[in-house]
């Protein structure tokens, strides 16, 4: 008897009233709790014995491969929790999130990355801890070299690096994997203007090679060269979900 082995789920992300709550134990006042609330969005439930930012509220979503989502909304609005949702570095406190798929989570380009050793090494080990194997960083890492343009510095501390020369090396190796779920937050702009134009042909060609996509920024114009829906998020909650011309014009008239 021949048994046919199952396919594996489809890539795709689902939440099903999905909150995610922060318990704040030490909040000793009322402007500590407007800290935190800055830092991670939401509402503060005055209410409980102790204090919570109810960081997302009652998230439903429903994204298939071949997605292209841009999150916008003010700081604050809950973009930046919802893609830690997203990524499953935070689980719901209520609700469901699933995620199928190998996720490569670009929220801050530095993360993954050591001052003490070279740029070469660092590429090697924020390539890995982007999900890629050491044989497909090897292969890739002359490529990197060469969009860094960062030369006989690629052999210094990273420690050396200016701001820009950071960026540079941290987007060569973003924009080399093969992700099947990018969730990628805008920190792109500490390059010089020609550099950000050259890694924006990147940038769209690791979209391309993603199965899912979803982009928080403040640019329109980034915005459009990457996705087609969108997710306007407002006090931790999913304000308006559609097409993105209408989500943005709804947006700006409201925001």
């Amino acid at each position: 008897m021949n048994v046919s082995a199952s396919s594996p789920p489809p890539i795709g992300i689902t939440t099903k009233d999905a909150c995610v709550d922060f318990p704040i134990f030490d909040a000793k006042s009322r402007s500590l709790k407007k800290t935190v609330i800055g830092m991670v969005g939401g509402n503060i439930d005055s209410d409980a014995k102790v204090p919570v930012i109810e960081a997302l509220r009652d998230i439903t979503l429903n994204l298939e491969h071949g997605s292209r989502v841009g999150l916008v909304g003010h700081n604050g609005a809950g973009k930046s929790t919802l893609l830690r949702l997203l990524s499953g570095i935070y689980e719901p406190t209520r609700g469901v999130a699933e995620v199928r798929g190998r996720v490569a989570p670009v929220f801050d380009l530095g993360v993954g990355m050591d001052p003490e050793i070279s740029g070469l090494e660092n590429i090697m080990i924020r390539g890995l801890f982007l999900g890629m194997t050491r044989r497909e960083m090897e292969s890739r890492v002359d490529d990197i070299a060469d969009f860094t343009e960062l030369g006989d510095f690629l052999r210094m501390p990273l420690r050396t690096y200016s701001t820009g020369m950071r960026v540079r090396l941290a987007l060569g190796v973003v924009t080399s994997i093969d992700p099947e779920i990018l969730l990628l937050d805008e920190g792109i702009g500490a390059v010089d203007a020609a550099f950000l134009e050259k890694s924006k042909k990147r940038l769209s060609e690791l979209v391309e090679r993603s199965g899912l996509l979803v982009f928080a920024s403040h640019s329109d114009e980034f915005l459009r060269e990457l996705c087609d829906t969108a997710i306007w998020m407002e006090h931790g909650r999913v304000k308006q979900q559609g097409d993105l011309d209408d989500v943005l014009r709804a947006y700006k008239g409201g925001a």
